[in-house]
């Protein structure tokens, strides 16, 4: 009887029931025999995501799973859209402690599609039989093993079905919940302060009755945000600033106000390719929110596959752009004045989503704001998939082996050092195009800028890939305090301006 025959052509549904069953005996073991299947796919609106600088690289970020491999009987496999440098792949190997990298390489399978287009990973693969018989191949594990994605949707389903092996995400079925109307609502039936607005907009018209219903209810309100249900990164999301003399405003006049005046977050989306998106997927409007002082922490969660919840992190995120909705890096973790009830809220919030059915990685998104002395929480949105704090924390913690406790806000390794980090994507300069990998690791090993074993400080790069064509890198840098951090982040930006300035 071969390896496959006892789960051969299981339900999606019996995939997940089989895996809770399993869960427990083999994700408490780490000499346990697993393959591990990566398929990083942004199964996402492909439009919002081509406003995305350097999407296409973003795959990448999920090979800090390539760190799984300390535990030495677990298999991976990555799949990829485009071929990734060898050198790419030896920086993260390099990484590894007690796993010599040739064991590791025996143990990690590189898949690649060679389609650059921009159809999502998942769909070129499902696309790819042959592609999709050698994946399943490869898999000496099935019994033990599981796919990572970015975003489970019906996409991901079928190929798991096509696989025979399960997912550690949330089931598509339940993807409404983590759109922005879905997570308004059960935000709401939480019982947890969220901003006054209204969902499942889908017409020009219901943004405009759905700002006269803002009004109606607090007529200081001088701004508002239109979001799709199912943006990205802040590239789903427009801003409207309403006119000084609102309540003398014609109804009539809104369509062209709203033409001329709302500040659509993607670049080179148009209002009417806007609206269109708004007609397909439906959003919200809500309100701007804005005080003296306005931060934009998240939480991180996983519920596993018996319904366990752990609160995996907080961060303070870093939104930039014109109207400071775009996510450009994270403080890990968030400030003390907050964290931990930030993470008391979130697990509220996880308790109804575990009630659902939801497993997996996701997270909250929040605006905190400070009047009066106090902070006040209002919860944004919830995320059913790993976001932009997802590699950095999962890299600090394949790095360091510490833990981060949610009752007391801290990260601490086990000697009882605190560790820090500062994280982004958007590290971006034109003057940086045309660096390879080997040219940016070759400038990290002669500045000392590399990771540091021993002292578990310094610096992680990631969507490398992304710097030659692009001029865009990420980075994850860790320290002793939240001062280092910011430190080596300069220290890194100043090196790379220098070394590209003498190269002219």
């Amino acid at each position: 009887m071969g390896r496959w025959d006892m789960i051969e052509n299981m339900t999606f549904e019996e995939l997940q029931q089989r895996f809770a069953e399993v869960y427990n005996d083999i994700f408490s073991n780490d000499m346990a025999s697993k393959s591990i299947i990566v398929v990083p796919s942004l199964t996402l609106d492909q439009k919002i995501l081509s406003k995305v600088v350097g999407h296409c690289h973003y795959e990448e970020r999920m090979l800090c799973m390539l760190l799984l491999l300390r535990m030495p009987r677990t298999q991976l496999i990555f799949v990829s859209s485009i071929p990734i440098s060898p050198t790419i792949i030896d920086y993260y190997l390099h990484m590894l402690q007690g796993v010599t990298s040739a064991q590791a390489h025996e143990r990690l399978k590189i898949i690649h599609c060679y389609d650059g287009s921009d159809l999502s990973l998942t769909e070129k693969i499902l696309q790819r039989p042959r592609l999709m018989k050698r994946i399943k191949d490869r898999i000496l594990h099935p019994e033990g093993g599981h796919i990572i994605c970015f975003n489970v949707t019906e996409h991901e389903k079928k190929l798991a079905e096509a696989l025979q092996v399960p997912i550690y995400g949330c089931p598509p079925s339940l993807n409404y919940l983590g759109s922005k109307s879905g997570s308004r609502k059960l935000i709401k039936d939480c019982g947890v302060r969220l901003p006054l607005g209204f969902e499942d907009i889908h017409h020009e018209q219901d943004i405009i009755d759905s700002i006269y219903k803002i009004l109606a209810e607090d007529n200081s309100v001088t701004k508002v945000v239109v979001k799709l249900n199912e943006g990205f990164s802040g590239d789903g999301n427009a801003v409207v600033s309403l006119p000084e003399n609102v309540f003398a405003f014609q109804r009539s006049e809104w369509p062209n106000y709203l033409r001329n005046n709302i500040k659509i977050v993607a670049k080179d989306l148009t209002y009417r390719e806007f609206l269109k998106k708004l007609n397909q997927m439906g959003g919200i409007v809500e309100v701007f929110v804005n005080a003296e002082l306005v931060r934009s922490p998240s939480v991180q969660v996983r519920i596993s596959p018996v319904g366990d919840i752990q609160i995996i992190s907080t961060h303070d995120q870093v939104l930039g752009g014109e109207s400071c909705q775009v996510y450009q890096g994270a403080s890990f973790p968030a400030f003390e004045d907050y964290a931990v009830e930030l993470s008391d809220i979130t697990w509220i919030i996880a308790e109804k989503l575990k009630n659902y059915g939801v497993i997996g990685r996701w997270g909250v998104d929040f605006m905190s704001t400070f009047n009066n002395g106090e902070w006040f929480h209002y919860a944004l949105e919830i995320n059913l998939r790993k976001g932009g704090t997802t590699h950095p924390y999962l890299m600090l913690q394949f790095l360091t082996d510490g833990h981060y406790d949610a009752s007391s806000g801290h990260y601490t390794l086990k000697n009882g050092e605190k560790r820090y980090y500062f994280a982004t994507d958007n590290l971006q300069n034109p003057a940086y195009k045309g660096l390879t990998p080997y040219d940016l690791l070759e400038i990290v090993m002669c500045h000392g800028l590399h990771f540091d074993p021993s002292k578990k400080e310094g610096v992680m790069f990631h969507l490398i890939s992304a710097l030659s064509e692009y001029g865009k890198l990420g980075m994850v840098c860790i320290g002793s305090s939240r001062e280092q951090t910011m430190k080596l982040y300069q220290e890194v930006v100043q090196i790379l301006n220098e070394e590209v300035t003498n190269d002219i």
